[in-house]
């Protein structure tokens, strides 16, 4: 989609400054549209389902394109971004299905794991289920850590990307997860940091009491940041040796070069701990299947702009133009090949 049939972002003229900006979204007060939701449980591995909560077209549902929305850290299905998307979807004919990652939403007892920012291999599985079912137009949209996850999802597939499987979107994503534990902790950081430990810190303690006999509840010692949380717990959890080796593994800079499906990736210049630079040395202004959409302001997921309405929350309405322009070039090709 070429850069420029985008409408720019112009960021509201009270949210100056990163800080602001990242912060505002979360405490905006917001009001969506979308109809009666749906459970879904999507079984990933032997032992692990997860939770999606799902928004289906009243007619034709199997001939509605669907989007997948992926959940950054300590998020869930409920995310205001989420549901942000779910709205502006439903609204052009989408299917929308929310999904929680593993433990997040309420869903602890659906898996013995923890969560990681690896976990791709649960959204090929979401993907390949819904590819089973007969849907045709298949769209994954991810928020920092939900974008850093499918974006190593397409990587992995390469070249082997199911044709059903026609663009993923990534706003603001981790894919460089070693530069992102970096940036938190400058001082300036201080306050994400200690809302991301804090909560990945009770997530495992109700892990911990849930499962003794699998988590240890010893004490690990003061633990101040993110990087410490998977020195500690992540990293010996999923068998690796530090959280270096975590990161290095887990991160979807390692696979980008191979990713051949459509993508729209949305960043901010001034995101507090997503570095633009890990964004640029990961090659995705080099990767023609990735459209960069890089802008001056923003913050971390935030992109909140001076218009009102359904423009307000920018970002959102750009996932959803996207995957409208693919779908309309998708068109475009079929009747081409059938004339």
């Amino acid at each position: 989609m070429p850069r420029d049939t985008f409408v720019p972002f112009e960021p509201n003229a009270l949210l100056r400054g990163a800080h602001l900006m990242t912060m505002a979204p979360v405490l905006w007060r917001r009001t969506f549209l979308l109809p009666p939701q749906e459970e879904r449980l999507f079984q990933v591995d032997a032992e692990t389902r997860l939770l999606a909560h799902c928004h289906w077209q009243p007619r034709n549902r199997l001939q509605a394109p669907v989007i997948v929305i992926v959940h950054g850290l300590e998020g869930s299905s409920d995310s205001n971004y989420a549901r942000g998307i779910a709205e502006a979807a439903f609204k052009r004919g989408y299917n929308a299905i929310r999904v929680n990652q593993r433990n997040c939403g309420g869903s602890e007892a659906l898996t013995p794991t923890l969560y990681n920012s690896g976990m791709s291999a649960d959204y090929r599985a979401v993907c390949e289920e819904l590819i089973r079912e007969g849907y045709a137009e298949i769209f994954f949209a991810g928020y920092s850590m939900g974008g850093n996850l499918v974006l190593k999802m397409g990587g992995e597939y390469g070249e082997q990307a199911p044709a059903e499987l026609l663009g993923i979107c990534a706003v603001c994503p981790a894919l460089d997860l070693a530069a992102c534990a970096d940036a938190l902790e400058r001082w300036d950081n201080y306050f994400y940091q200690r809302h991301f430990v804090t909560g990945l810190m009770e997530r495992y303690r109700r892990k911990a009491l849930s499962m003794p006999e699998r988590y240890s509840q010893g004490n690990f010692g003061p633990v101040g940041s993110v990087r410490r949380f998977d020195d500690l717990i992540t990293a010996p959890n999923f068998g690796y040796r530090d959280a270096q080796e975590y990161y290095k593994a887990a991160s979807a800079s390692r696979v980008l070069k191979n990713l051949r499906i459509s993508t729209l990736l949305i960043t901010a210049k001034d995101d507090p701990f997503v570095p633009y630079g890990s964004i640029l040395n990961a090659g995705t202004d080099k990767n023609p299947a990735i459209h960069l959409l890089a802008t001056e302001h923003g913050g971390h997921c935030a992109f909140v702009s001076n218009k009102s309405g359904p423009e307000r929350f920018w970002a959102e309405q750009r996932v959803v133009d996207f995957c409208d322009s693919l779908r309309t070039r998708q068109t475009k090709f079929t009747n081409s090949r059938q004339a």
